[in-house]
């Protein structure tokens, strides 16, 4: 079969196979440990997929390395990218008070206000997403009003009535 090698991809899976190897684990022993499927780990070693940012944030803790240079390698990053976004984002990425849902709208949010101060890699082509991304915080935002359960955390909504609730406004 063909190899499929695009660009970095190659130097990618030959990285991830190198890094494999001096932490002596099996490929389905880092699969296990990075939550993803063994075929589809071969598959990015070999260069044969282009896994996502989180799946590399996975990888990335399995063999305790730096997620960016997974990154870089992979061609998501820049190596010359602002190191405070990368940071950022990982930490976001990482924390485990928060479902998945919850943090790609945080992405969201962030990238839009980056690209709205001037510092987002491909702010006009990307406007649009980040248009979309803030009509979704929006929209979780007003569902978590409604109390939905997958809703993000916030302020919880004030009732009116009983004796110890505070001035009622009235129309008029």
């Amino acid at each position: 079969m063909a190899s499929l090698n695009v660009g970095n991809l190659g130097n990618l899976g030959e990285y991830l196979r190198e890094q494999r190897r001096n932490a002596q684990l099996s490929l389905r022993q880092l699969a296990d440990a990075a939550g993803v499927s063994n075929p589809y780990l071969s598959q990015i070693e070999r260069g044969l997929r282009k896994p996502s940012a989180e799946v590399l944030q996975q990888v990335a803790k399995a063999l305790r390395i730096s997620a960016e240079t997974l990154y870089v390698r992979a061609g998501i990053l820049d190596a010359e990218r602002d190191r405070d976004d990368v940071e950022t984002r990982a930490v976001l990425l990482a924390d485990p008070s928060l479902n998945e849902r919850q943090k790609q709208v945080l992405l969201q949010i962030y990238e839009s206000f980056r690209k709205e101060n001037g510092f987002g890699a491909d702010a006009d082509a990307d406007a649009d997403a980040a248009d979309d991304g803030e009509a979704r915080a929006q929209d979780a935002t007003a569902g978590d009003a409604a109390g939905g359960a997958d809703s993000i955390p916030g302020p919880e909504p004030r009732t009116t009535g009983g004796s110890d609730a505070g001035p009622r406004r009235t129309a008029g």
